[in-house]
């Protein structure tokens, strides 16, 4: 009667872009399938798209290494979660007029995917 949960996880960590844009980048794919969240990302004009898609691509192989005896296919898998927290900021001064300093923040980011295999729609008769 326990059915197994067919979902994996991959993680990218310290990625030395600012959350904020990986975010938006994110929010475009959540919850789409991935092979047209890869699609769409290949042709988003977004310097963190190839990350994005970096990710999506190692949890998809997660999936298909974690159940070997299932085939997985593209087509057949979703985005069930995808997160982008903040990593370590990086402080650096930028000098200033008179003798003074400006802070500069480099921020980074970590990004999480979890992929899943697609429910079947059931169809009442």
């Amino acid at each position: 009667m326990d059915t197994p949960v067919f979902e994996a996880r991959a993680i990218q960590r310290h990625l030395r872009r600012a959350p904020r844009k990986v975010r938006l980048v994110a929010d475009a794919v959540r919850g789409s399938q991935v092979s047209k969240a890869l699609k769409r990302l290949e042709f988003t004009n977004k310097g963190s798209a190839g990350d994005v898609a970096k990710v999506i691509k190692s949890a998809a192989a997660n999936l298909r290494d974690k159940f070997q005896e299932e085939r997985f296919d593209n087509d057949d898998l979703i985005i069930k979660t995808i997160f982008v927290d903040e990593g370590v900021t990086l402080k650096r001064i930028q000098p200033a007029p008179q003798g003074r300093a400006h802070r500069i923040n480099k921020r980074s980011c970590h990004i999480t995917v979890v992929v899943a295999k697609r429910e079947e729609e059931l169809v009442n008769e």
